[in-house]
């Protein structure tokens, strides 16, 4: 009797100790980092889902730049076929190889539909009204659930690198999560240039 109230009270310590250093607030962000990041994931699924349905519209509508629509099928295949998994979430390398391909297809989509402006025909088709309607809430569902993911791991890491929790997470190997950034940060600090000179 006397050896299971020991057990008891050493349990119940370490509890608390636990509690005391975090340790239940990375149980709780590493779990809120991992929704978000599925959210992310889901919503590329749904736009590359759509690329295909946006191709073949496009192919029967207008004989134009195939070369477009090749790399658009490309940045594609190459987006899927980056396997992810909760792990890359703690691997910066795997991180921002999938980050690149999903930029990259995002970019090839974006020059697709700067190119289809061209064609009356293509833009008066309803078909392609529509997955550009789906395209463009695709996209904005996917700034969302990426700043949702942005703002998790940022709470996330602020617990992992502050004192005495940093200590906890090195004796349990949290460690720091890498967060979404741009590729072209240089380009895209710069001011676009407007000139309605140009014809």
């Amino acid at each position: 009797m006397k050896s299971r109230f020991f057990n008891l009270m050493i349990v119940s310590f370490l509890g608390l100790l636990l509690t005391g250093c975090g340790y239940n607030d990375f149980q709780r962000l590493d779990e809120q980092t991992k929704s978000a990041w599925s959210e992310v994931l889901n919503q590329y699924q749904r736009r590359a889902d759509l690329v295909p349905n946006i191709v073949a519209t496009v192919k029967g509508e207008a004989a134009f730049e195939q070369d477009t629509l090749t790399k658009v099928v490309e940045a594609r295949a190459k987006a899927t076929s980056i396997q992810v998994t909760p792990e890359t979430l703690n691997d910066p390398a795997a991180f921002s190889k999938f980050q690149a391909a999903q930029g990259e297809l995002g970019s090839a989509l974006s020059r697709l539909m700067v190119v289809s402006e061209r064609y009356p025909d293509l833009k008066a088709n309803q078909g392609f009204r529509d997955l550009r309607v789906q395209l463009e809430g695709t996209e904005n569902r996917i700034t969302v659930a990426r700043n949702r993911y942005i703002q998790t791991v940022q709470e996330y890491n602020v617990l992992a690198r502050s004192f005495p929790n940093n200590l906890t997470a090195m004796v349990f190997g949290y460690q720091v999560k890498p967060n979404f950034t741009v590729a072209n940060e240089a380009q895209i600090s710069t001011p676009p240039v407007v000139d309605f000179n140009k014809k």
